[in-house]
């Protein structure tokens, strides 16, 4: 990318949004923002009781997210955000219009897998039926891309990097 961008590293729980986020910030040399730090306590303890989100609970929490977003724009930056619904990530791009996304993709078994390995979040195994049903991949007229979540962090995380290099160098934009 030529430009300072904030990048939105998106995809249902347990693709590795937290553990690639800052290593693709670093790689870029901008900061890192978590996207789960924005969450309203309310949010964190519905969540961590299984009720999935509604549209109403995740609208402060994406509205925070735009704020960062937005306060960035010059800079750059990366925030994790799942951004599941094309409506939250228009959301995102009204506070900060030049957004691009990284959709961290992959088989569901290995996302399961990891999320029961995860320690300390509040996101149970049990919600990822409700992510993957929410999901709504990137349209053809959003800015972003697809970096499928196997392989180490490094991996991943140099897929993700080759994509934004080559999206930035790409000279078709979508149409806003």
């Amino acid at each position: 990318m030529s430009t300072p961008r904030v990048v939105v590293v998106m995809g249902v729980a347990g693709t590795g949004k937290t553990t690639i986020g800052p290593l693709l910030a670093a790689r870029l040399g901008v900061p890192y923002a978590e996207g789960d730090d924005f969450h309203p306590p309310a949010n964190i303890a519905k969540m961590s009781a299984g009720t999935p989100l509604t549209d109403d609970d995740r609208s402060p929490w994406l509205d925070a997210i735009g704020g960062w977003a937005h306060a960035r724009a010059e800079l750059g930056g990366v925030v994790s955000s799942s951004a599941l619904k094309r409506a939250y990530r228009d959301r995102l791009r009204a506070a900060a219009p030049d957004l691009v996304f990284v959709h961290l993709t992959g088989d569901r078994r290995l996302i399961e897998e990891r999320m029961g390995h995860r320690q300390g979040h509040f996101m149970p195994t049990a919600l990822l039926d409700s992510q993957f049903a929410t999901l709504q991949p990137l349209e053809p007229d959003e800015t972003g891309v697809e970096v499928d979540v196997s392989g180490s962090p490094e991996e991943i995380t140099l897929r993700a990097a080759e994509a934004l290099l080559a999206l930035g160098r790409s000279t078709a934009r979508p149409a806003r």
